[in-house]
């Protein structure tokens, strides 16, 4: 499913890594583990004008056009104030502003209340989250992110676009070759109903992918509480490895469409040189590939002319 080739450099290795049928990239440099630039976590305790926050998230956030919010357990889902896509949620995961540890309870909540909001718009959905300041969290109150745009987001295509090809001249599915590949090898990590390994290729830091069983959103609802379970487990890794901050996506086909494409979750942990800047690199650019930009370009060209 992918090949790698290594270089000698240094007093190390290189390893270049391409999937065969996406054509996604990656280098891999174990010798920069050396430079130790990760740090432990600095909680984030202030939590005075938190919008999420239980005293303020019922009058601050914006509501659906029923003016309502959807209300779950301790999770509140409501659409973002600034999106970046055609249909873009946001649902806060606890009541309690700074988190490390989450139950069962609290991510199926926020997981059912995603997969309910999601449905309301005919397109290519994912399921995201963005945990603390170093992986892009503008908030570090817990919450995720759900986004559908009539066109799939560029990973997202590239691997519909593969499992369709991949289909047609195998005439077995892409993620059931994956699976068969994984399971024998040094980087498959647990699970049978939803296949948990270390991607071969990654596109992030310790990237782990999970292959669920189901296409579209529509079938999730019935893996929930299985699917919770292994990101508490995904998590728990991550910090036993001492990184706290991470992100996370769940891509998904479009419903009622057959590519012989499965769903997916991808991890990826981020380094922590400095918990308490936001990086301006999160779950869009990392895993789905495609930047969220903030400045127009014409608006440069209009600022250099006028100054």
């Amino acid at each position: 499913m992918f090949t790698i080739s290594e270089i000698a450099v240094g007093t190390g290795i290189l390893q270049y890594r391409e999937e065969r049928h996406t054509g996604l990239r990656c280098k891999i440099s174990p010798e920069r583990l050396k430079r130790h630039i990760d740090q432990s976590l600095l909680p984030h305790a202030d939590s005075s004008g938190c919008p999420f926050c239980p005293e303020n998230v019922l009058t601050v956030t914006p509501a659906f056009s029923d003016k309502r919010r959807v209300i779950r357990g301790e999770s509140v889902t409501f659409p973002n104030l600034f999106p970046f896509a055609e249909w873009h949620t946001v649902t806060v995961i606890t009541r309690q502003h700074m988190v490390l540890e989450f139950s069962l309870r609290q991510i199926s909540d926020a997981l059912l209340a995603q997969i309910e909001t999601l449905q309301r718009f005919d397109g290519y959905p994912s399921i995201n989250w963005n945990f603390l300041p170093s992986a892009g969290a503008s908030l570090v109150h817990p919450h995720l992110q759900g986004l559908s745009d009539r066109r799939p987001s560029t990973l997202a295509e590239r691997y519909i676009r593969a499992s369709d090809q991949y289909r047609n001249n195998n005439k077995e599915t892409y993620w059931d070759a994956v699976r068969r590949q994984e399971r024998d090898s040094e980087r498959y990590l647990f699970g049978d109903e939803i296949f948990w390994y270390a991607q071969g290729v990654p596109l992030g830091e310790k990237e782990i992918r999970g292959i669920l069983p189901v296409s579209s959103i529509a079938e999730l609802e019935n893996f929930v509480d299985r699917l919770a379970k292994d990101l508490l487990t995904v998590i728990s890794l991550y910090q036993k490895l001492g990184t706290y901050s991470f992100n996370m996506s769940i891509f998904f086909d479009k419903v009622g469409e057959d590519h012989g494409f499965s769903a997916f979750c991808a991890f990826i942990s981020r380094i922590n040189p400095n918990p308490q800047s936001t990086s301006d690199s999160a779950f869009m650019e990392r895993l789905h590939l495609e930047p969220v930009i903030l400045t127009l370009p014409e608006d440069i060209g209009k600022y250099f002319r006028k100054e």
